[in-house]
């Protein structure tokens, strides 16, 4: 066992089968005579001096002294030191040449295809083109989420079917998701439930999906979206890869919301989404209206909470109930 782990060692540094079946006979015998090691290592003449030659260049074993034929093996450090180097600046030859030939794939498809980076979709073909892109999902989602919403039956069983696969979604919602009539109640809380990781900023520079790393649905703005019912199915080039950079910059700045699923001690259920809602920019209308009480009382359990959490402001009021863990 300890042979065949040492054989895989050398091999992994470049050293070749028979060189290191000389090498493991010269450590069990050395130092003697060079024919004895090949003798044990069943190898003889122009094949034993190759070999053999191959662990002296290595740095590995000593040459053989001028008139005797005496060998042994000498301290690997500086050896394992140059094997190490060499092999790993085979390495990087290797992945410079395997990405330069990809790249040159890649370069050749596009000229071959380059009507086809962009596509626009427009009208009633949306509907379809976005339930397709679902179901092609097989790793991730992300996307930006804000009004207006184009009317697709089934996109809510769409987004829950998606996850419920394995999928994983990341969506951060503008402000306007969370006031949208019905939106948060019947879209967004379900989806979080199932798995969805949600986050939320005042406003989206765009509506957006990026499905895995293969392409991405994006209207040119939002209120063009509304207008004109228009959206860009993006391919694989430069343009994809400022879309998902945009995504993983907004993501990083969004706050997260857990909807009615976080559970942290101490905190009751309806102030504990209060605070998700003003987190998310929602106004006192709206949240007054969401969870089911009166401005009035809205403004004393604000006053409660910034009191509990040492605040004298709404916003210092979010950053300590983040840091608390409540968010």
């Amino acid at each position: 066992m300890a042979n065949a782990k040492l054989g895989e060692a050398l091999r992994l540094l470049g050293i070749e089968h028979e060189a290191g079946r000389v090498y493991m006979a010269l450590l069990d015998l050395a130092p003697a005579p060079l024919s004895a090691i090949g003798a044990a290592a069943a190898l003889d003449g122009a094949e034993l001096a190759a070999a053999y030659g191959e662990l002296v260049d290595a740095g590995l074993a000593s040459a053989a002294v001028e008139g005797g034929d005496v060998v042994a093996p000498v301290p690997p450090a500086a050896g394992l030191e140059i094997l190490g180097r060499h092999r790993a600046a085979e390495l990087d030859e290797s992945r410079i040449t395997v990405g330069g030939a990809f790249e040159s794939f890649r370069r050749q498809r596009l000229a071959a295809y380059n009507d086809d980076l962009v596509e626009v979709v427009t009208g009633e073909a949306i509907g379809p083109r976005m339930r397709q892109a679902w179901a092609s999902a097989r790793e991730q989602i992300r996307q930006f989420d804000s009004p207006p919403y184009f009317p697709l039956a089934g996109a809510t069983d769409d987004a829950l079917a998606t996850l419920a696969r394995g999928v994983t979604q990341r969506v951060v919602y503008s402000r306007e998701s969370l006031e949208h009539p019905g939106q948060l109640e019947e879209v967004i809380e379900p989806c979080i439930e199932a798995g969805e990781q949600a986050r939320v900023l005042p406003s989206v520079p765009v509506k957006l999906v990026i499905i895995d790393e293969a392409y991405a649905l994006v209207s040119l703005s939002i209120k063009e979206a509304d207008v004109h019912n228009t959206m860009l199915v993006v391919q694989p080039c430069g343009l994809l890869s400022a879309l998902v950079a945009l995504f993983e910059q907004a993501w990083q700045n969004a706050l997260p919301f857990h909807g009615r699923t976080a559970r942290p001690g101490g905190l009751l259920p309806a102030d504990r989404r209060l605070l998700w809602l003003l987190a998310g920019g929602a106004s006192d209308e709206v949240i007054a209206r969401e969870i089911g009480i009166s401005r009035r009382t809205l403004f004393r359990r604000v006053q409660i909470l910034m009191a509990r959490l040492g605040a004298t402001s709404r916003f210092q009021m979010a950053l300590q109930a983040q840091r608390c863990g409540w968010l």
